[in-house]
């Protein structure tokens, strides 16, 4: 059936402020809950319930290649690409990752190049403009004894970038399981049992005391389980097939905006004039990446940002 304008209106705003707001729930997670258990625990719970979500309602099983694939798309987006975004915030601010993490489409581009691809010249412009907003958020600003963004928290956010897209890469020629939320629920509980396993080597399991973790804590996951990882997948899964691919993926440069206004009214995060000016730079970027002619679909690109 045709959706009705309200169902659209309901759909794009789900992804822009869900999807925008994740980032703050995993700063407020992350501040009692150590990274990659409350990582590891979101995407197993999630992934658990996409599953088996998929094979009740008649889904192959698939096969050895199926979870192979998964466990590679896994490792790539959600135990390096979100793990980074949740170790960081630790130390940067959630609207700050957002900006770093919406670098994604930049690095895409770079990488398509080692693939034999031609950007076009706007895509190219993109790249080197967003290049620009990353170094103005990390090089020393005001008095020149600090700068907007940390700078290791800033570099892990970068790997967690790369890695995120060299997934999604992997994934647009992988053999996946159908249906698309089978296919992502496999990669959530594979990328959520990796991440449950460096959360035991790193002695996440030992230091943490059930006493310690807060309510807000507990909400946020929940939160990211329910709004962040299931509720939002399947609602954009949706708007891909009764919206335009080109209107969906608007979601990348709005998700941003959402997480830092998100942040300076309720956490009360600061934003200094660099990031501001950084921020402005950096969606610029995006959305030159986005319009070009040359661009991936919104499909092909990772569908959790945060």
């Amino acid at each position: 059936m045709k959706p009705t304008r309200l169902q659209l209106v309901l759909g794009f705003l789900c992804i822009y402020i869900v999807w925008g707001s994740t980032y703050l729930a995993i700063r407020y997670g992350v501040a009692t809950i150590p990274p990659f258990l409350m990582g590891g625990v979101r995407f197993l719970i999630a992934g658990t319930l996409l599953y088996g979500w998929s094979r009740f309602r008649g889904g192959a099983k698939p096969n050895r290649h199926h979870w192979k694939n998964a466990a590679i798309i896994g490792a790539l987006l959600l135990l390096v690409g979100n793990g980074a975004v949740a170790w960081a915030e630790q130390r940067v601010d959630s609207g700050m990752t957002s900006l770093l993490v919406a670098t994604v489409p930049l690095w895409l581009v770079l990488a398509e190049v080692f693939q034999g691809h031609r950007p076009a010249m706007l895509q190219w412009l993109g790249v080197a403009v967003g290049l620009v907003g990353v170094s103005i958020l990390v090089m020393p600003s005001g008095n020149g004894l600090y700068a907007s963004v940390d700078r290791a928290g800033a570099a892990v956010l970068m790997i967690g970038s790369i890695s995120w897209t060299i997934g999604s890469l992997f994934s647009r020629t992988a053999s996946l399981a159908t249906p698309a939320s089978m296919a992502s629920g496999m990669q959530m509980l594979c990328g959520g049992a990796f991440m449950m396993t460096v959360s035991f080597l790193r002695g996440e399991w030992a230091s943490v005391h059930l006493s310690a973790i807060s309510g807000t804590s507990i909400v946020a996951l929940v939160y990211l389980i329910v709004f962040g990882s299931i509720i939002g997948f399947s609602t954009y899964m949706w708007l891909l097939k009764v919206a335009r691919p080109a209107a969906v993926g608007t979601y990348a440069y709005v998700n941003p905006l959402v997480a830092v206004l998100l942040g300076v009214m309720v956490a009360g995060e600061r934003l200094p004039p660099s990031a501001t000016l950084a921020m402005v730079v950096i969606l610029a970027s995006v959305v030159l990446v986005s319009l070009s002619p040359a661009a991936k679909k919104p499909s092909d690109v990772p569908v959790e940002p945060g």
